[in-house]
């Protein structure tokens, strides 16, 4: 098990999901990848599992916490389950928070406890073709008219935006600048609410990335989450735990791709001995290593902190930037060591270097990740 802990409900769930994991997805990575996205019924098995509700309230059938949620999701990375097929399965883990918390109980019952029980997939629809982390620059607007809001606008690199029944979306109610930013809930078939196209990307080739636009769609009032114009906030509150869950993951596939590159290593023979023999092998491995377990190791402190309700806002930004960089040398490193054999898309540790490239952009980039750091920890 990845996870540092002693506690016996996160074990029991860690190898739930590496059951779930041998006898759900590995078998079927290859198809889904060709595929370009995930088959619905892996959400309906997941969530059946009970892996979709850590850290949702019981009420809407969760249960757990946020950290056991997280652990899950590393110990299914442990088992050789690509980071793209994370992104899809658990896409509501960034689409319905902001509903769970700030949401009415007609839309937690709607849209929060279907998503839990994989009976319906989210969303979540920030970014736009003219910027991304800029969110308080986003130009997609929704104009109150009576008992709903007609939105015009374009988002893009949406994940599960394709197969999405809802998508929680980022809109200017108000005027220029993060005060006018609101949240509404846009569903499949509402007129005007299309999906532009469907984008074809260097990794995660398993999770479907789609364009989405609106042209006049009437988006009902009652899907406004939370008050007009306090959507800015609603972000800010949900990025600190996606920018987490995302160091976590990349902490998990640097540990992932040094147990496959040991295992080779040891198992490959050059000129009559094992790889692993060679002295600039070796401190390659040991250089991955070490990189890996730092990183590991600090990412789940500062997740203890989160969890505990620590102002943790500087420590996640590190600690992404951290396992971002870990990751992204180990994965290197591992392709490297398999020699030809890491070019081929046969090999895992391939699968891991391209899908790895997006840490450093989505959920916040490494250099908007800095800048966070900059200015809480050296002033503007």
């Amino acid at each position: 098990m990845i996870v540092p802990t002693d506690d016996f409900e996160t074990k029991a769930l860690t190898g739930l999901a590496a059951e779930f994991a041998r006898r759900e997805i590995l078998p079927n990575i290859d198809a889904w990848e060709q595929a370009g996205e995930l088959p619905r019924e892996l959400s309906k098995a997941a969530g059946q599992a009970g892996l979709l509700g850590l850290g949702y309230p019981a009420e809407l059938g969760g249960g757990g916490t946020h950290l056991q949620q997280m652990a899950v999701q590393a110990e299914l990375i442990r088992v050789g389950v690509p980071t793209g097929v994370i992104a899809s399965l658990f896409t509501h883990g960034i689409a319905i928070p902001s509903i769970v918390g700030h949401g009415t109980d007609d839309q937690k019952q709607r849209f929060a406890a279907p998503a839990i029980r994989g009976d319906l997939i989210g969303a979540l629809a920030v970014t736009e073709p003219g910027g991304g982390s800029d969110v308080a620059a986003l130009r997609t607007t929704a104009v109150r008219d009576g008992g709903h809001y007609v939105v015009n606008g374009t988002k893009t690199f949406i994940t599960s935006g394709t197969r999405a029944d809802f998508v929680t979306t980022a809109v200017r109610t108000g005027g220029a600048g993060h005060q006018g930013i609101s949240l509404l809930v846009a569903e499949r078939g509402t007129p005007g609410f299309s999906v532009s196209r469907k984008l074809d990307k260097m990794g995660w080739l398993s999770s479907d990335t789609a364009e989405l636009s609106f042209a006049d769609a009437r988006v009902p009032a009652a899907n406004l989450i939370g008050p007009e114009n306090q959507g800015f906030l609603l972000i800010m509150e949900q990025f600190i735990s996606e920018r987490l869950s995302m160091a976590l993951q990349c902490a998990a596939v640097a540990t992932r791709c040094v147990d496959l590159t040991i295992g080779w290593a040891r198992n490959r023979t050059t000129f009559g001995e094992p790889l692993a023999s060679r002295q600039v092998v070796r401190h390659k491995i040991a250089e991955m290593a070490r990189q890996s377990d730092v990183a590991r190791t600090y990412v789940w402190a500062v997740a203890r902190r989160w969890a505990d309700g620590e102002d943790v806002i500087t420590e996640v930004s590190m600690a992404k930037n951290t396992a971002v960089y870990a990751a992204e040398h180990v994965v290197h490193e591992a392709v490297q060591l398999h020699g030809g054999m890491g070019f081929m898309r046969e090999s895992e540790v391939e699968r891991h270097y391209r899908d790895i490239r997006v840490m450093g952009i989505g959920g916040g980039t490494s250099e908007i990740m800095n800048e966070v750091i900059a200015r809480r920890v050296v002033g503007r």
